[in-house]
């Protein structure tokens, strides 16, 4: 996590990921993700709670990850690692299909 303005940085390892998959309109999914954290990562302490919101196109193309506290946006930012552990949880083939049948017009 980095949050704005300082210069220190730390890397969470997610263990496990919790989506709720939303369709927002014709072109937009929302993804509201909730995640468990591995015991030996520093979650930083003025994080009340903590989630991510990942929006998507509706065929599944990330097009944003942003991280949230108390459901809405907050002075942190993900790191690369980060946003490579929520994207390929993303990417996996059920995930995918649950974003695309949302799309579907049947």
């Amino acid at each position: 996590m980095i949050k704005y303005g300082l210069d220190r940085i730390t890397e969470l390892k997610f263990r496990s990921f919790q989506p709720i998959i939303e369709q927002r309109d014709e072109q937009w999914v929302d993804i509201a993700l909730r995640f468990e954290i591995e015991p030996e990562t520093e979650v930083p302490e003025d994080l009340i709670d903590f989630s991510a919101l990942v929006i998507c196109t509706i065929d599944g193309t990330i097009a944003q990850i942003v991280p949230h506290d108390e459901g809405c946006d907050c002075e942190y930012q993900f790191t690369v690692s980060e946003k490579e552990q929520i994207t390929a949880f993303i990417m996996q083939p059920a995930v995918q299909e649950a974003i695309q049948k949302l799309g579907s017009p049947f």
